[in-house]
């Protein structure tokens, strides 16, 4: 899978933090995060799903994620947002790759990506969350296009 490493600015995130298999958390929090958005007219700068745990590492009903929104610097959380969260993906080096997901499966384009930045000879996967950014409505459209984002840092030696 082709990638590129770029210098990414540390993004602004509001949403919900979610527990349990990635197939049903993903779904979940973005249902409760548009209903978030729309009732209380938050314009979102981006669509963001962040996921910190490796699924080969951690049983599926403890993976983490974060389905969120991204916000400017100066946003504040309005009343009555029970449950949502204010916190950010940090700045850094990341490996980028762009999919269209089809039939709900998101995970064939992040191992196929996984995959290929396991064979970079300059880079390795930095001990940080991954993050993807949506660039339509798969939901109105039938699939997304989404962009994989990966820490990266330089490898030793």
């Amino acid at each position: 899978m082709d990638y590129s490493i770029k210098q990414q600015q540390k993004r602004k995130i509001a949403g919900f933090h979610m527990v349990g298999p990635w197939e049903q958390t993903v779904k979940q929090g973005f249902e409760q995060l548009m209903m978030w958005v729309d009732g209380h007219h938050i314009q979102p700068l981006e669509w963001v799903a962040v996921y910190y745990d490796n699924p080969d590492e951690v049983p599926a009903e403890k993976l983490r994620c974060d389905t969120v929104v991204t916000v400017p610097d100066d946003f504040v959380i309005p009343a009555n947002s029970e449950g949502v969260i204010l916190t950010e993906v940090a700045a850094g080096d990341y490996a980028i790759a762009t999919a269209r997901v089809e039939n709900y499966d998101f995970g064939t384009p992040w191992h196929s990506f996984f995959n290929s930045l396991l064979q970079d000879n300059h880079y390795q996967i930095a001990p940080k969350p991954c993050f993807e950014r949506y660039l339509n409505d798969g939901n109105a459209d039938g699939y997304w296009d989404i962009e994989m984002f990966v820490p990266v840092q330089n490898k030793a030696g």
